[in-house]
């Protein structure tokens, strides 16, 4: 019987984290060696033999997590938004001191929603128009979502590699930011509404036809078969993995 991985879960008492936590205790290939929350600190995680450690934070912490996480050699798998292009440069030089050591930053952990990510992808270099709407529970932090943005850099590159021209778009007048916001040229919309969890579609429009790719995460339970992934994974493959889809074998 292979060792078990030995995880700590930063954001116990969070959404994610507290799923996260359950999800760990109950997988026969991981234990759970540390959880901790917001006031805990990060000392644990070495003091509890952690060899991964789950981000499950805020945008305001997790920097700082990983940090940690790295300059102590453990590995970790972050499902925490707030990483852009100069935060994301700096944890690669954090990684050169430390070349053995992974890093997953995950913007989404459900395999649905990574490869409706991928299908856009694969789609926008073949429409004139594309859209993005994401869809959350009003205590969201952040918008637009880090599921969004990464959907929306996948597809500005692909039509960008394809020769693509810009959406058409003859509005010369947005006083109050109906059109969304511009992500590389695509225009992102985020709704915050009671009842939903997570949720988002790309739209791609031709003339005389419609695709939508559309995913629906109704319970945060479907993040945890990603963070399980990730957590296995990680050890495997040194430096920075942007995307749970770095560790799929899709063929695409």
């Amino acid at each position: 019987m292979n060792e078990q991985i030995k995880v700590a879960v930063l954001g116990r008492n969070g959404r994610m984290g507290s799923e996260a936590v359950k999800a760990i205790t109950d997988a026969s290939d991981v234990e759970l060696v540390a959880a901790l929350g917001r006031s805990d600190d990060l000392q644990e995680i070495v003091s509890s033999g952690a060899q991964v450690v789950v981000d499950l934070t805020v945008p305001s912490a997790t920097r700082e997590n990983v940090r940690f996480a790295v300059e102590h050699g453990i590995h970790a798998v972050v499902g925490t938004t707030g990483w852009d292009d100069a935060t994301l440069a700096e944890l690669e030089s954090w990684l050169a001191e430390s070349p053995d050591t992974g890093v997953l930053i995950a913007p989404n952990f459900a395999v649905g929603a990574v490869l409706a990510m991928k299908f856009s992808e694969m789609a926008a270099a073949f429409f004139e128009s594309v859209e993005i709407v994401e869809l959350h529970h009003p205590q969201k932090l952040d918008a637009p979502s880090g599921t969004a943005a990464r959907t929306a850099a996948l597809v500005a590159a692909a039509r960008e590699r394809a020769g693509v021209a810009p959406s058409p778009d003859a509005t010369e007048s947005d006083p109050h930011g109906a059109r969304g916001a511009d992500l590389d040229g695509v225009h992102v919309h985020s709704v915050r509404l009671r009842g939903l969890v997570a949720h988002q579609e790309t739209l791609l429009g031709n003339t005389g036809e419609q695709l939508t790719v559309r995913h629906d995460s109704f319970d945060r339970v479907s993040f945890m078969t990603g963070v399980l992934l990730g957590v296995r994974s990680v050890a495997k493959h040194p430096g920075l993995t942007h995307g749970l889809d770095g560790y799929m074998d899709l063929g695409l």
